[in-house]
């Protein structure tokens, strides 16, 4: 299956990503890829996209990832409805915390009265 994706190049703490396809099987390190069709710097936000190679990349089955996919349809290469790609929120997750909080039976020594409590600790003899 066939990618567009993002390819990182540049130095550490100035990026720049080359857009290119490649087999989702393949890893992208070391420059093997099947082409390169386009270019984007996102301090400077100079993009420079290949519009018919991509669309004929696309026609041969290339899927691109979700922020590829974004980036085209701000270039209105592609149309449609742009995909959420941010972070989910942790909302979920405290809900299932106060859940398990709420399930934790309370402690025996608060349930019973104080006499019973005294007479449980009293050591029993043994004959």
């Amino acid at each position: 299956m066939l990618k567009i994706r993002l390819f990182r190049v540049g130095k550490r703490n100035q990026p720049s990503f080359k857009i290119i396809v490649i087999d989702k099987r393949r890893t992208s390190r070391g420059g093997r890829f099947l082409e390169e069709v386009g270019f984007l710097n996102p301090l400077t936000k100079e993009k420079k996209l290949k519009a018919d190679r991509i669309k004929h990349w696309m026609s041969v089955g290339a899927k691109p990832s979700d922020t590829v996919y974004n980036l085209l349809l701000t270039e209105k290469i592609l149309e449609g409805k742009k995909i959420p790609v941010h972070k989910k929120k942790k909302g979920k997750r405290e809900e299932k915390a106060e859940e398990k909080k709420a399930e934790v039976p309370k402690k025996e020594t608060e349930e019973k009265p104080k006499e019973e409590i005294k007479q449980e600790e009293k050591p029993k003899e043994t004959a």
